[in-house]
């Protein structure tokens, strides 16, 4: 059930009104809560059960083990165990059959598994809610309430991915569900439905003609091509992301940001805190740390950054591009350690010719990485590589909505950079060199006439121009 379909929105309504009439009629505090967990929990299964019901049902196999497992503190190490067996099983098996069979010389024939909807998110969820049990940093809670937190629908399918603690006090908590969570979330979803219709679908009909034929288009429009999937697989994923903010405060619950301008960073550490940032702190807190983080001396340092990155690329699919391209990123942050710790570099406040340099540098490098990672081979990404440094004529072809898009991104960015500017924190910080420029929901205020009319404009606009033969979120395959 894709976000922006008849159904997706007719499930968002009917919890919507269930939940506000709960609130309205439904007097003990206590009732009222456990009945709108149970109607979003009920909506969630629904979600899933309208994709497979054999989703639900290994949804519901991973619940009740994380839930047993989290009140038998001997076990949870096998709860975690189980969980990531489970996603190994699902999402490699044919993965590993086919490279084993490919060493050595054999033919393969893949399994038939099934894939269950959400498969990567909800077993980071387990794993940090049975680790998070595990450290005593939240309490084993009831079977009822860790099925809402894994199943939550909003997150289901691509995060993000909210640590259990912060879901499970909004859980057990009196949610206010009305106008005023409506009228924020309802924006909130459709900035991210502009990003992901308007924008990021039409970059994918010139990225996908490129990427499918490289040799047929000259240099420069395979450059613009591998420029154009750099954002769209960021509208496309922060769209996502946007969108299930936006839902999940129609119904009463705040999610984390998960996008904070990443094409913005001066380098590649400052990317991972800005880009899918409930992944990359789930991958420190649940890997790294454990691995050892730096507390075991330079060498283990990088060699941790590097096994968390490698690890984090594989999470995201069954194919060597993406082991390769958490390699990369790995090798990037510990060489960006390396040269911090050898120019002292932190130390110095860099001007705005270094910064533009710096935020172009990181964009060319992360850039590149995409190719792997947009790739279906190693040598589909060497094809795309040799023809854009090869100079070579061919067909070309300035795809205009990368222009546009472009043009869009560079406008949000300077309203970024001003907004923060004028932010208080950010003026007492601007002398020790800390001032963080941040994204901002265009959030309007509904109640006055100009501002509501402004919003039907955009609604109307994106309506208008939604490319609508577009294709599926690009992070629901993970």
């Amino acid at each position: 059930m894709q976000f922006f379909t008849i159904a997706f929105f007719a499930l968002v309504t009917a919890v919507f009104i269930a939940v506000k009439f709960g609130n309205t009629f439904i007097k003990t505090e206590k009732t009222r809560i456990t009945f709108a967990n149970a109607v979003i929990l009920a909506a969630s299964y629904a979600f899933v059960i309208y994709a497979d019901y054999r989703f639900a049902l290994a949804l519901a196999a991973l619940t009740v083990v994380t839930w047993f497992c989290a009140k038998k503190d001997k076990l949870i190490p096998l709860g975690i165990v189980l969980a990531v067996v489970s996603l190994g099983f699902f999402k490699y098996t044919n993965f590993f059959i086919e490279s084993f069979a490919k060493l050595f010389g054999n033919d393969f024939t893949a399994l038939k598994l099934i894939v269950p909807l959400g498969v990567s998110f909800c077993t980071f969820s387990a794993v940090s809610y049975l680790a998070d049990v595990r450290r005593q940093k939240v309490q084993a809670d009831s079977l009822f309430s860790v099925a809402l937190y894994l199943a939550f629908f909003p997150k289901l399918t691509s995060g993000p991915i909210q640590r259990s603690g912060d879901f499970l006090q909004q859980a057990n908590s009196d949610r206010s569900v009305g106008l005023d969570s409506f009228k924020t979330g309802v924006q909130i979803f459709v900035f991210g439905l502009f990003k992901k219709l308007v924008l990021a679908d039409r970059l994918a009909v010139f990225v996908d003609q490129v990427y499918a034929t490289p040799n047929v288009f000259g240099s420069l429009t395979v450059l613009l091509a591998v420029i154009a999937y750099s954002f769209q697989i960021y509208l496309d994923f922060s769209g996502y992301s946007d969108m299930a903010v936006g839902v999940a405060k129609i119904i009463g619950f705040d999610l984390p940001r998960n996008f904070n301008l990443p094409y913005l960073a001066h380098n590649v550490t400052e990317l991972w805190k800005r880009w899918h940032i409930s992944l990359s702190s789930w991958l420190m807190e649940y890997l790294y740390f454990p691995l050892g983080g730096s507390r075991k001396g330079t060498f283990r340092n990088y060699l941790n950054l590097v096994l968390t990155m490698v690890i984090g690329g594989i999470w995201h699919g069954a194919n060597w591009t993406y082991v390769f391209w958490g390699l990369l990123h790995g090798l990037a942050l510990a060489v960006h350690k390396v040269w911090m710790k050898l120019t002292k570099s932190a130390e110095r406040k860099p001007g705005i010719a270094g910064s533009l340099i710096s935020i172009v540098l990181t964009f060319a490098f992360t850039s590149f990485c995409w190719i792997f990672f947009r790739a279906e081979s190693f040598e589909s990404a060497a094809a795309i590589i040799t023809r854009m440094f090869s100079f070579s004529a061919g067909l070309e072809q300035p795809y205009l909505w990368l222009f546009v898009t472009l043009a869009l991104y560079f406008a949000a960015a300077a309203f970024a950079v001003v907004k923060s500017g004028k932010n208080a924190d950010n003026v007492k910080r601007k002398k020790q060199n800390v001032c963080r420029v941040e994204g901002f929901y265009p959030v309007l205020n509904l109640s006055k006439f100009w501002q509501l009319t402004l919003f039907f404009v955009f609604l109307g606009l994106t309506l208008v121009t939604a490319y609508t033969g577009g294709s599926p979120f690009i992070y629901g395959n993970y």
